[in-house]
């Protein structure tokens, strides 16, 4: 499985600043920066790789890929590289291991249970309306709107006061994180959103190196029990979605971190995961099984019509 699915990528040291030394150079030549700053930016960029707050300057993301044109300069970008990089860091960080397993738990990651947590309520407080229409319930466009508008204070909450200058680009991944307002639909775009979100966080040193396990067996995990209580609420349309020939009608990501999970697993093979006794068993441990299982509550007849694709990897 994760021949299939993985790519050569960064590492979570290599992914923070593609080259901090040009950073320092250019508050040196400004001559804005104090002997004391540039040290200090020196040191941090030596100690942690990350951004340099002294210089950077954070502005709200505004849209860059209009058209097949822009895939080439975006896959050549420093972003890219670094945002597979996360990816791929998560992914080695969860070989072979179980969301009941025993990890560190940082007051970070916390945090982003209770706001995910705080998510949930509000679907709960914004139940669907009555309408004609079968999908796309139009419910859906209060949550995202009570989102957008509380989206700056939550990702604030996150973040340490010397770091809250990069709450106004970073909140913006987290809004776009939970679908489309005007479609009404959720895809995997959404889903790298999310993922960009906890890269950010990452990026300004919110996140430790030694959080990677519990961003994706407790983070991420709760943010796809969030998303398929969307899904299932206000009937989201899957966004771009293949049909059978992509792995889901909305996720990727969790099919990829989800297999290194079962690694060297004695039990479970690719062969088995399409066993009904398996992913039922087993889906609270395993993401990939979680995925699995809600494939099963949603779609109705054979899995090898309804998901080839998984069904052709169960033959590997």
């Amino acid at each position: 499985m994760q021949t299939i699915l993985r790519a050569r990528l960064r590492s979570w040291k290599e992914m923070a600043s593609e080259n901090p030394q040009q950073d320092i150079e250019k508050a040196k030549e400004t001559q804005q920066d104090s002997s004391q700053q540039i040290q200090k930016a020196e040191e941090q960029h030596k100690q942690q790789g990350q951004l340099n707050f002294t210089t950077h300057q954070f502005k709200i993301p505004q849209k860059e890929i209009s058209g097949p044109d822009d895939i080439p300069r975006w896959e050549k970008s420093v972003a890219y590289r670094d945002l597979l990089g996360f990816i791929q860091a998560l992914n080695d960080a969860v070989k072979g291991k179980k969301i009941s397993d025993t990890y560190p738990i940082s007051e970070t990651v916390e945090k982003l249970i209770n706001l995910l947590n705080t998510l949930d309520k509000w679907i709960d407080e914004i139940p669907p309306i009555d309408q004609p229409q079968r999908f796309g319930n139009k419910a859906f466009r209060d949550f995202f709107k009570r989102l957008k508008e509380n989206s700056l204070s939550l990702v604030k909450d996150l973040l340490p006061e010397d770091k809250q200058s990069a709450a106004e680009e970073i909140s913006v991944y987290l809004t776009e994180g939970v679908g489309n307002d005007t479609r009404i639909d959720y895809g995997t775009g959404h889903e790298l959103s999310f993922v960009a979100f906890l890269f950010c966080l990452c990026k300004i040193g919110v996140l430790q190196q030694e959080d990677a396990e519990a961003v994706v067996l407790k983070v991420f995990e709760r943010y796809m029990v969030l998303m398929r209580k969307l899904q299932t609420t206000y009937r989201m349309e899957p966004a771009g979605s293949h049909g059978v020939w992509s792995l889901d009608d909305y996720q990727f990501i969790p099919f990829l971190w989800g297999s290194s999970q079962l690694i060297d697993h004695r039990r479970i093979q690719p062969k088995s995961f399409v066993k009904e006794d398996i992913f039922q068993h087993f889906s609270k441990d395993f993401m990939f099984l979680g995925c699995i299982k809600y494939i099963s509550q949603v779609k109705t007849g054979p899995f090898a019509e309804h998901s080839n694709q998984l069904w052709n990897i169960s033959a590997a």
